[in-house]
């Protein structure tokens, strides 16, 4: 079962459009610009990281920090990991 809500999280991620990105955002109390989603969409879907291993996770929120800021990329970690823990899943992480 893990391995099918992983794979199920995957591709949302790798279809995520800017739309989804910039309204997720706002949802969430996130400050960013459209363009800023158009980057960040843009990278999702072209780099094949796993948000579930901790290196990949890494290279992603400092990617993160680049098109945005420091603190939107600390604050989405925080994020990332509230919603692990919410839904259960902390077993998931690498």
């Amino acid at each position: 079962m893990s391995l099918f809500i992983k794979q199920i999280i995957l591709n949302k991620m790798r279809q995520i459009t800017p739309e989804d990105v910039y309204s997720n955002a706002n949802q969430y109390g996130f400050t960013i610009t459209k363009n800023q989603a158009v980057e960040i969409s843009n990278y999702v879907r072209k780099n094949r990281v796993n948000p579930f291993n901790k290196r990949d996770r890494e290279k992603m929120l400092y990617d993160l920090s680049q098109i945005t800021d420091q603190e939107t990329a600390m604050k989405a970690n925080q994020l990332f990991n509230e919603l692990i823990k919410s839904y259960g899943l902390e077993h998931l992480l690498e």
